[in-house]
């Protein structure tokens, strides 16, 4: 079977925005309801461990207790995470958060050869949605025949459901798509689809094991800047192409 499809996870993968995005959109959401709580970079390292805002949310308040004055329902977990996303997407617009390298190239480059490309993601669609058009326009969003993102399916990554629900709606098997992840938790996610997976490590994910990836680099790459191999195959390429792409696919087919 050919190539036919690209699938990009977003938090990590299409942007850094981990430590300047949502762990400070977290910590403001946590001032304005006056909570007395901050999460340093450390600790949200740890809570990474955890899918999805809500789910980490309260993941943080089961394992560490915070001060509260009252118990803090669903509704209201939900609450601080709205705001959070409010944000967080107010610091997109502000320009604070921008594509990784390459990212925009390769998106370019797989539309020329005619891939089609798919989001498969925890992060919420408003979310994606300002990420794509703060950096590449309104119709960005267009380019992606599906967007798979926050509480579309029940369980988020680790659980393989997003990308198996991505698959079906594409209508394709595993084996005709590559994913590309950044984090572990995307990685096994990817994997138990089936998909092969191509690693982009990021700011948080660079001590990682990514045992059985199609290669690891540091970004995407642009011919300014080149990617570094972390771990995989060598290669003449410098920038991640399609035709780098098909590369490493035709040598696991």
């Amino acid at each position: 079977m050919a190539l036919k499809a690209i699938i990009f996870d977003v938090d990590g993968t299409l942007a850094n925005t981990e430590h300047d995005g949502h762990l400070k959109a977290f910590n403001e959401a946590f001032d304005f309801f006056e909570l007395d709580w901050y999460w340093d970079s450390e600790l949200y390292g740890e809570l990474l461990s955890v899918s999805g805002g809500k789910e980490r949310l309260s993941h943080f308040i089961q394992k560490y207790n915070p001060k509260l004055t009252s118990p803090l329902t669903k509704d209201d977990i939900a609450k601080i995470h709205k705001k959070k996303t409010d944000i967080f997407i107010n610091k997109i617009t502000d320009g604070y958060i921008s594509l990784r390298v390459g990212v925009e190239r390769l998106i370019n480059d797989a539309l020329d050869n005619h891939l089609r490309l798919a989001i498969a993601t925890t992060t919420s669609y408003e979310n994606v949605k300002a990420i794509l058009v703060s950096a590449l326009g309104e119709e960005a969003l267009n380019n992606f025949e599906i967007i798979a993102a926050g509480d579309i399916v029940d369980n988020k990554k680790p659980s393989p459901e997003i990308y198996n629900y991505v698959l079906e709606k594409m209508n394709l098997n595993a084996n005709e798509c590559i994913a590309i992840e950044d984090s572990e938790i995307g990685f096994n996610s990817s994997s138990a689809a089936g998909l092969r997976t191509l690693i982009t490590v990021s700011e948080y994910t660079m001590t990682k094991n990514f045992e059985g990836a199609l290669v690891v680099l540091d970004h995407l790459g642009e011919e300014s800047q080149p990617f570094q191999i972390i771990n995989g195959p060598l290669s003449s390429h410098t920038m991640v192409s399609v035709d780098y792409i098909k590369e490493l696919y035709e040598c696991t087919r």
